[in-house]
């Protein structure tokens, strides 16, 4: 039980370490901030990739979660939006996760799967709006994923400036998708 409980507090201390601080942050300093000693560190992940891929998977599990809970939202228009949010404040909260699973760390690899089924539920998502009226009729996923990316790439920001900019881009572009925007 105590292994367990040790395992899981290594997650998630580095889930928010490596989320703030990005993928580099050495094993010593996520021991240093677990309150415990390098060697149970590593005796849970015997290296850096494997702790890496534990918390990336953790993540990856709770936005798969998510995707689903927006699929099986009975609102299209709500569960886009929640989508969209959800995204937005992921960009500020897990900066340096989000560059391993969106960007070209070699962590994120593992990932591809994942990825392509939540690009799939997001189509399922733009396509139920779009046919209830909820979404203009032009719009299309891929509309709404260069707003995604565009929204990605205020993680470059400092973080003050981020936090509003990331949240005024998500308003403008579900305005933009809106057939109430029209």
């Amino acid at each position: 039980m105590d292994a367990e409980h040790n395992r899981q507090h290594i997650v998630a201390v580095a889930r928010a370490a490596f989320a703030t601080d990005g993928l580099e942050l050495p094993m010593r300093e996520i021991a240093r901030r677990a309150g415990l000693g390098i060697a149970t560190v590593y005796r849970h992940f015997p290296s850096r990739p494997d702790l890496i891929g534990a918390v990336l998977a953790e993540q990856v599990a709770v936005c798969g979660a998510e995707m689903q809970a927006a699929l099986d939202d009975s609102d299209p228009w709500r569960a886009l939006c929640g989508t969209i949010h959800r995204f937005s404040e992921r960009q500020i909260r897990d900066r340096g996760l989000n560059e391993a699973l969106l960007g070209s760390h070699a962590a994120g690899l593992a990932f591809t799967e994942q990825r392509r089924a939540h690009a799939r539920a997001l189509e399922q998502l733009v396509e139920r709006a779009r046919s209830t009226g909820a979404v203009r009729p032009e719009v299309s996923v891929e509309d709404v994923r260069i707003g995604l990316m565009a929204i990605a790439s205020f993680r470059a920001l400092p973080p003050e400036r981020a936090n509003t900019a990331v949240r005024r881009l998500a308003n403008l572009l579900l305005a933009g998708l809106s057939q109430r925007g029209s």
